[in-house]
């Protein structure tokens, strides 16, 4: 069962990485031909543009924000299971 339970999650991995690959490839190309039609737009100042985060961190933010998120949700589950688990005195 477990090997079977693997497989199937080890094919839905896969699957998703093969579609965001396919999204990321069709945005480049999609991004490329927009880029070629359109005319050069004169570079604009935006007050306190400077201190906006950068989109690089504004994921990195999410995905360790995530990651915690998650963590701490698995640890919780842990911890219910075992919580529900007859105790051994309880057993006899």
């Amino acid at each position: 069962m477990v090997s079977t339970t693997q497989e199937v999650q080890d094919e839905i991995l896969n699957t998703v990485r093969k579609s965001q690959e396919t999204v990321i490839e069709a945005v480049k190309a999609w991004v490329e031909a927009i880029q070629s039609v359109t005319p050069k737009l004169p570079s604009v100042s935006v007050p306190l543009a400077d201190r906006l985060p950068k989109p690089e961190d504004v994921v990195a933010n999410a995905y360790d924000f995530a990651e915690k998120l998650l963590a701490g949700q698995r640890k919780f589950a842990e911890d219910m299971v075992k919580a529900l688990r007859p105790s051994e005195s309880s057993k006899a």
